[in-house]
């Protein structure tokens, strides 16, 4: 019986709303068949880094704070250099989520961070996979991937709107990203127990 793909979030919410789409992420690759484990980075543990550090997947979070993730998150990916020295997560599969306040507010930048920070570890990306929804007049913002980003989940919320207030749209294109990283994860390591390799 072929190994149950592992995935971790490491994410960073600010008032919740990234909370919300991580949680959803992972119900994503758990109904897809991964074993999943949310890693606030804002308060990591040992026993937390194990788990990243054992994970065939990282989905990276944060919410998208003046043009790039949040100060938290770049704490927590400036610790990882000596994981990076060593390649500890080379070969990994990695993915990304994250939400603003605004349509737009940057979240692209935040994404080819995530990206960016999976590459000098040597992991493998995973897009999010969709074509872009509410981009003709005969869709709508309850479409999957409304907001059109390409290179992961992302999610718009009101500023004045609690975390209850995520679109849901937003929710179930987040819960794709995690069937995807899933489904992704389960294949590459397939194809390593079919040719032999330990990684």
């Amino acid at each position: 019986m072929s190994k149950k793909p592992s995935v971790v979030i490491a994410y960073y919410s600010g008032f919740g709303h990234t909370d919300v789409l991580a949680r959803a992420v992972e119900r994503g690759a758990v109904e897809a068949g991964a074993e999943v484990s949310l890693v606030p980075v804002d308060s990591i543990s040992d026993e937390q880094w194990r788990l990243l550090d054992e994970a065939d997947a990282i989905v990276f979070g944060s919410p998208t704070y003046m043009g790039s993730a949040a100060g938290k998150f770049h704490v927590f990916a400036e610790s990882t250099s000596k994981r990076w020295a060593s390649a500890a997560w080379r070969d990994k599969l990695g993915a990304g989520f994250t939400n603003a306040a605004c349509k737009a507010g940057d979240k692209h930048s935040t994404l080819a961070y995530f990206a960016t920070l999976a590459a000098q570890h040597q992991m493998n990306w995973v897009n999010l996979g969709l074509h872009p929804g509410w981009h003709t007049s005969a869709e709508s913002e309850n479409d999957l991937n409304r907001l059109g980003y390409f290179n992961g989940a992302a999610a718009s919320t009101p500023a004045d709107l609690p975390a209850e207030g995520v679109s849901k749209a937003d929710i179930a294109t987040a819960e794709h990203l995690g069937e995807r990283v899933a489904r992704h994860t389960a294949v590459v390591l397939a194809g390593r127990a079919a040719l032999g390799l330990t990684a």
